[in-house]
Formats: C-alpha cells, sequence, structure tokens
C-alpha cells in the first residue's frame, strides 16, 4: 500500500508501533536507534530470560519489517547523516519530551526546510505544548491522567493498570493514523505538516466516553471488579467458571434484551431459576430498575442466580453451548489459550519469522487486517543494532516522492481538511467502527451514518446521558462516536431501502460495516456487488473475529473481544480474580488499526485505480497491544500474569492512596536517578542513604517495605500536591483522574480535548476532541451527532438527486425508519 514512501522512525518504547504500521502497509521503514541501541531494547520479556538489547521480545514485537542504524543525534556528524537521509523520506516519527529535537536543530521548522513535504510526527505523553507538555510520564502515570485508570480495578483496592504496558500503543495507532491524514493533504498540496499526538488524549479513548459523565451532568463511574457502573446498576462483565472465568453480557434493552433472554431460558432449563426469573422484560428491565418498579435488590438475587449456573459449567460448555443458542459468552482465555486458537488457526492468522541470530524461528501474531489486494506482509524480523548501516547509509540519496493528485481531487487551497474529498458511507455500530469513521469526519471526510429505528443502535442505550436521563438522543457515548456525521435512518429489511444504499455505493469512496458475517451478502450489500456497481469502492467489514472461521458467527462486543485476546487475565491482582483493562476494551484497540487501514487503501486506489475489501478481525487487531506476552508464551513458554500495578523494571511503581474519598496519585521511579528525586520531593532524604533502595534491584527485591513507605507519605496529603512535588524534580507521578478532574485538568483544557456543540435536543453538548493536532489543517469539530433521521432530506435529495416523489415512495414502503 505504502511501498513508495520512507519512514524514519526515532521512537523508542513509547511509539515503535506506529513505525511498525507503516511498515506493515509497505513503507520502507527505517529505524534510527542511539549507538548503543534504543531504550526499548532494555524492556523485556528476552528470549530464553536473557536480558541482551538483542533479545528483547518487546523490540521483536513492534520493530517487524523495519531496517535499523545507528546514528548519534547528540553528535553533529550524526545530526547532519540525518538531514541528508530527510532529503528522501515522507514521514519522520520520533518520541523525545517537547524541545529536544528542536534543541539538536532537528525539529519540525529546522527538517522542513530541508524537505517541504515532509510529515513529521511528534508522539509525547501530554503533547507538544501546554502546562503539562514537559511533564515526565510512564505508561502508568499516562493512563491515570487520561481517566482509564480511575475505572479499572476493585473498589476496595487502588485502581490497577494492565501488567503489559498499553498507553504507548493507542498513542502510536493514533499517530500512524494521523499520519496518513496528513499525507492526504500533502497528495493535494505537496506540503508537509507537523502532527502533534498527546497519549493522554489517546489514552482517554479508553474511558468509552466516561470521561464526559462531569461535563454532561451525569454521576460518575467507579470501579466494579471488572464489571460497569451504569448509573445506580451495576452489572458484571466477568463470572467465575469450574475451570476459570468467561465474559457474559448480561445487559438489557432492544440490542441486547434478546440474549439475555435466551440465555435465563438456558438457566431455566436446567432448573437455575423459576420460571417468573426467566420472563422478566429483559428489553425494559434497566427502565424498570430505574424507576423503581422492579427493586435493586431484586437484580442483587439475578445476578446471583446468575453466578451460581456459570459456576457449575466449564468455559468450553458455556462456549459451546452459547455458540448453539446465540449468547453473549465467550472464555476469559490466557496466552496459551490464544496461541492455540482454533480461530485464528482457520484464518490462517500467525505468522512466522526467522531469528538466525538465535537460530529459531519465531511464530508472531499475524496482519491486524486483511487485504484482497497487497495483503500485509512479514519481510524481515527486527533489526539487530546497526545491521543496515552500511546498505542504507550507502545508498544514494533521492529526493522524497513528489504529490501527485488523484484525478477526482480538488484543487488545494490554505488549510483546507484533508479529507475533504473523501465520502464515506458508514454502517459501522457500538464503538469501535464508530470510533474511526469518527476521526475520518473530523478531518474532512463526509461521512453518512446508517442507522434504522427499528433496531436502536447500542450506542444510544448507555450512559453517559445527558443529566443523567437515558434515552436514544441522550448518549455522550454515541454522540462522541458519531459527532460530525451526517444521519440517515433506513430500513435495510425493504428492498427500496437497499437500492438507496446501491445509489449511496455509486457516490461514496468507503463503506464501512460491523455486522454479522454474511449479513451484507444476504440483503445484496457484499464487497462483490459493491464493486459491481462501483469498482473503485473501498469496504471494510469489521467484528469480532472476522468473515471467516470457526467463529465468524459469533456476535458481541469488545468486553467479549478482550476476554477471548487475552487482556482480562493481564489486569488485576495476583491473590484475586481478574478484572480485564476497564470495558470494551478491544472497541479501544482496533481503532487505532481500521483508521490507518482504510487511509492506507484510500492512498492504494488513487495510485493504482483498484478498489479493495478489507477484512477486519477486532480480536486479531487488538493481539498486537500485547505483543511482548504473546511472543513471550511462544519462545519461553511462559504465560503473562496479572501482577497489580507492579512493573519488571520499575520501583516504587504504583498507584499510592491520597488523602480524600477515593483518591489516589499514580508514581513511577524509573531509575536510580529518579529514585533520588523522589527522596528529595518526599523530604525523606534519609532513604537516599538506605542500602535497601539504593539501586534498582534493591528496590524490587524490598519492595513490599518500600510500597509502605510511599503509602505512607501520599496518604498524608493531596494527590495534587504529591502530583506537583514529584513533577517538580522530573518524577513521573498523575493524580489518578476521573471525569470531573480530567474536565479541570488544565492540560486537557489547553488542548481543547472537550468540545462543545450544538444540539437540538439539549440546547448543547460536549464531545471529546481529536487526539492529535495537524499543524497546518486542524480538525474542524462543528457538528453533533445526528438524531435520528437528521439528515435524511440532504442526503436523499442534495446528495443523490431524489425528487419529492421519490423520497414520498420511500417514506410509505417504511424504507425510511
Amino acid at each position: 500500500m505504502l511501498s513508495p514512501y520512507r519512514v524514519l522512525d526515532l521512537t523508542d518504547e513509547r511509539g515503535v508501533l506506529c513505525g511498525q504500521i507503516l511498515a506493515d502497509l509497505g513503507a520502507d521503514v527505517i529505524q534510527v536507534e542511539p549507538p548503543g541501541g534504543s531504550p526499548a531494547r532494555r524492556l523485556g520479556p528476552f528470549y530464553q530470560d536473557e536480558p541482551s538489547p538483542e533479545k528483547s521480545l518487546y523490540w521483536w514485537a513492534y520493530c517487524r519489517n523495519k531496517r535499523g542504524i545507528t546514528l548519534d543525534l547528540d553528535d553533529s556528524d550524526g545530526q547532519e547523516t540525518l538531514r541528508r537521509l530527510v532529503r528522501s523520506a515522507h514521514f519522520f516519527i520520533e518520541s523525545e519530551t517537547p524541545g529536544v529535537m528542536a534543541a539538536r536543530g532537528l525539529g519540525y521548522d529546522d527538517l522542513a526546510r530541508i524537505n517541504p513535504g515532509l510529515i513529521y510526527v511528534s508522539i509525547t505523553a501530554f503533547g507538544q505544548d501546554g502546562p503539562k507538555a514537559g511533564w515526565a510520564g510512564t505508561d502508568l502515570t499516562v493512563l491515570a491522567a487520561g481517566g482509564p485508570l480511575i475505572l479499572a480495578g476493585d473498589r476496595d483496592r487502588a485502581p490497577v493498570r494492565a501488567s503489559v504496558p498499553q498507553a504507548s500503543h493507542h498513542a502510536a495507532g493514533d499517530a500512524a493514523g494521523a499520519a496518513l491524514i496528513a499525507h492526504q493533504e500533502w497528495r493535494r498540496s505537496g506540503l508537509g505538516q507537523h502532527v502533534d499526538v498527546s497519549a493522554q488524549q489517546s489514552v482517554a479513548q479508553a474511558t468509552m466516553a466516561l470521561i464526559l459523565s462531569a461535563p454532561v451532568g451525569e454521576t460518575e463511574s467507579v470501579r466494579a471488579s471488572g464489571g460497569m457502573v451504569l448509573g445506580p446498576l451495576e452489572a458484571r462483565l466477568i463470572w467465575q467458571a469450574t475451570d476459570g472465568y468467561i465474559s457474559l453480557t448480561f445487559f438489557f434493552g432492544s440490542a441486547i434484551g434478546p440474549f439475555t433472554r435466551r440465555f435465563m431460558e438456558w438457566v431455566f432449563e436446567e432448573g437455575g431459576c423459576d420460571a417468573a426469573t426467566r420472563d422478566k422484560d429483559w428489553i425494559a428491565y434497566a427502565q424498570l430498575l430505574l424507576s423503581g418498579d422492579e427493586p435493586m435488590e431484586e437484580f442483587e438475587r439475578v445476578k446471583q442466580v446468575v453466578a451460581e449456573f456459570i459456576a457449575t459449567k466449564s468455559k468450553a460448555e458455556l462456549f459451546e453451548t452459547a455458540q448453539e443458542r446465540g449468547l453473549l459468552i465467550v472464555p476469559v482465555t490466557e496466552i496459551d489459550e490464544v496461541a492455540t486458537s482454533p480461530q485464528l488457526e482457520a484464518r490462517g492468522y500467525w505468522r512466522t519469522l526467522e531469528h538466525p541470530e538465535v537460530g529459531a524461528s519465531i511464530r508472531y501474531p499475524g496482519p491486524f487486517v486483511q487485504f484482497s489486494e497487497n495483503p500485509i506482509a512479514y519481510r524481515r524480523r527486527a533489526p539487530l543494532i546497526g545491521e543496515h548501516n552500511a546498505e542504507v547509509l550507502g545508498e544514494p540519496v533521492a529526493d522524497a516522492p513528489a504529490a501527485s493528485p488523484s484525478p477526482s481531487a480538488e484543487p488545494a487551497e490554505p488549510a483546507e481538511l484533508p479529507l475533504r474529498d473523501v465520502k464515506v458511507l458508514d454502517f459501522f455500530w457500538v464503538v469501535a467502527g464508530p470510533t474511526a469513521t469518527r476521526v475520518l469526519a473530523d478531518y474532512g471526510a463526509t461521512v453518512i451514518r446508517v442507522e434504522s429505528t427499528k433496531r436502536v443502535e447500542t450506542a444510544r442505550t448507555i450512559q453517559p446521558f445527558h443529566k443523567g436521563q437515558p434515552g436514544p438522543e441522550n448518549s455522550s457515548l454515541f454522540g462522541t462516536a458519531n459527532a460530525g456525521k451526517l444521519g440517515l435512518t433506513l430500513n435495510l429489511g425493504t428492498e427500496e431501502g437497499r437500492n438507496v444504499v446501491r445509489d449511496l455505493a455509486r457516490w461514496a469512496d468507503v463503506v464501512t460495516e460491523s455486522f454479522s458475517p454474511k449479513a451484507m451478502r444476504a440483503w445484496g450489500l457484499d464487497y462483490e456487488a459493491l464493486a459491481r456497481i462501483n469498482p473503485r469502492i473501498i469496504m471494510l467489514s469489521s467484528c469480532l473475529f472476522g468473515q471467516s472461521g470457526p467463529l465468524a458467527g459469533v456476535a458481541g462486543f469488545g468486553t467479549m473481544g478482550s476476554a477471548i485476546s487475552g487482556f482480562i487475565n493481564l489486569a488485576g491482582w495476583p491473590d484475586r480474580p481478574p478484572v480485564g483493562p476497564f470495558g470494551a476494551y478491544s472497541d479501544y484497540c482496533a481503532p487505532r488499526f481500521t483508521v490507518p487501514a482504510l487511509l492506507a487503501a484510500l492512498e492504494y486506489r488513487d495510485r493504482t485505480g483498484k478498489g479493495l475489501y478489507i477484512d477486519q478481525s477486532q480480536a486479531e487487531s487488538a493481539l498486537h497491544f500485547i505483543g511482548p506476552a504473546f511472543l513471550d508464551y511462544t519462545v519461553n513458554g511462559r504465560v503473562a500474569k496479572r501482577n497489580g500495578n507492579r512493573d519488571p523494571l520499575m520501583a516504587p511503581h504504583g498507584v499510592y492512596p491520597a488523602s480524600g474519598e477515593d483518591a489516589w496519585v499514580a508514581i513511577a521511579v524509573r531509575d536510580d536517578d529518579d529514585w533520588r528525586r523522589f527522596c528529595v520531593a518526599s523530604g525523606r532524604a534519609d532513604l537516599a542513604g538506605d542500602a535497601r533502595f539504593a539501586t534498582a534491584a534493591g528496590r524490587k527485591a524490598n519492595e513490599d517495605a518500600l510500597d509502605a513507605l510511599v503509602s505512607e507519605w501520599s496518604a498524608s496529603r493531596p494527590a495534587a500536591d504529591a502530583e506537583r512535588a514529584l513533577q517538580a524534580q522530573g518524577v513521573p507521578a498523575s493524580v489518578v483522574q476521573g471525569s470531573s478532574l480530567c474536565a479541570a485538568d488544565p492540560q486537557l483544557g489547553h488542548r481543547g480535548h472537550f468540545v462543545e456543540l450544538e444540539h437540538p435536543v439539549h440546547g448543547t453538548t460536549i464531545v471529546e476532541g481529536s487526539r492529535f493536532r495537524l499543524s497546518r489543517t486542524p480538525a474542524a469539530i462543528t457538528r453533533a451527532a445526528p438524531t435520528f433521521g437528521r439528515d435524511n432530506d440532504y442526503v436523499l435529495r442534495e446528495l443523490l438527486g431524489y425528487d419529492e416523489g421519490r423520497i414520498a415512495d420511500l417514506a410509505i414502503a417504511g424504507a425510511l425508519e
């Protein structure tokens, strides 16, 4: 897809996934490391547990398909060599603290003078500017600052992260999509720009819009041991079977209630409940509880009935029956179970790379999407330190490719949105898909969001709600995932409605859908059918398990995707059941691959004239976020386990109590220098001389005692005071922020993360802003998500040219419902 383009990737562990995504899409990615190798090479696990920079499984997991060179960028010769390489580069990616690259004469302005078409991507914890731009950040502290950490864990203990770091991958995935958005604008103008990605904003997406609770007047959610608190309701997601855990989506409403009804019928058949329990109104059950018509104690009794029933079954029995009966149940898998998944085997997912330096063939997670044209190929294993110095530095330096606008592209105007000529027909629903097309809408794409009043979109039924009032036009989850889109109601059960889709397919560049496999084919709206109408169409289907394999027909949500992909068991405390990362976690991972896949397909289509089909399994995409844990199993036979907030290298490293109710501060001491600074900031200079804590190994060996000392200090002061004292010394620390603290966060405010929009029902509403900034063509977020049928007339009349008679015929036929 991206074979004409070169990428210079200077990132460390905070961004290497970005370059790998572009490399998988075909770009020539050159990883530039310091002479001793990237800091990412110091991260474990390691091949056969040998701590060597050439055997880091973290490095292997995220530097595939790249060539590697070494340059000393603090040396004038190294800087000059990099400037020479910049002449031939199209993308440039870095993850230094803001100001470091500019101090070397290698900032965006410096390199743009050499190559005006350069797309320069910066990935940092908090962004390039604002009051926290220079703050130290780690996986733990960024998750604390961005909102998801406070939601994960047990209420009687500290919030807890996944034991495999996640924050940088959200930012790196956003960066890959952002780079390709800037690329689309370059194709029209020939100019590059600076892409500024904030990891704090990226991870905020993993709150499932609960970061918006306080701004819209909803009650803030609290931790629920792997479940979700929905107003006064506490829903369980993780349940114990005889041989482990399963994920059961035991919710209500028009979308999920029928699944719950079928499950309760099974419970009744096996004598697990009475007929009255089976026959509750599972569609309206939430409303019955909220109104008081059903006592909350009765809901607690029902959950106990469910728990007792599940506890009599094995994971396999529950999963097998779920497939037979159409239930929302999947096993909570361990990494070894993922590695032997019949579904992944049937789809030919795994890839093997040769590692001659260790004399082994290593199995890797496979392509993040399947393309019908030019599929992703695993061309090379991660580079050794300086492996390609002679090859890359000996190549003649050619100028970077010049822009060649597609025939359909309109002439460029200053500061126009990059995707203004991209037209998207969007059948995505709930979170994973709509989140991706929202990114396209932010940067100018015309996105027509198709839904039906006959089956209310599940996201419309999920909080946070405006002023805490449920209703299909009140959900901020729906509102933030669909801002900027046009809304069209269509009943695809009618031939008239399907004919409208066929007309829109002639108009569209991209069609996206996340129905169960075969649904579009049953309607005559599959890729082959639409490609006959529009040979240049790009279609992407996104569902839990992809379009093929024995689990292809299993419907479900991101809670289930994260369970069966191995995430749930990686978050929680060793002495307690797993809690998983908060919510529908795979729904936050998958969009980071959807956006670059679509944009690379557009680049390929415009260069070759060929449309194509993209099959995305959200579970397969999400697996890349835990790549090192998977490699640890394939090469070392080790199954990664949850370990609270502890880190293999850093100590102290955890979430510590502060004064106040449910108040916490996340602290990460990275090395001995950080430890000495921590001692100064905490007023405990005596600890700096304590032999137990003088080295990282000593601090790890005495971690219980160390955590007790840190907790004693932090608990005596407000979290914000602890944060300020530590950050003043350069020690990573953050208040563990919920919605109200995020809404007041000066950095998020400076970055414009909360955007107020006019709304036809509420007067105004609040949505989240873009996770990144483009220096010349920033996002334009100006329109609230559509209410039902808001744009029917515009789409049918203005875009399709239908007259009054045809529109009336559609209404009479029930096609516009």
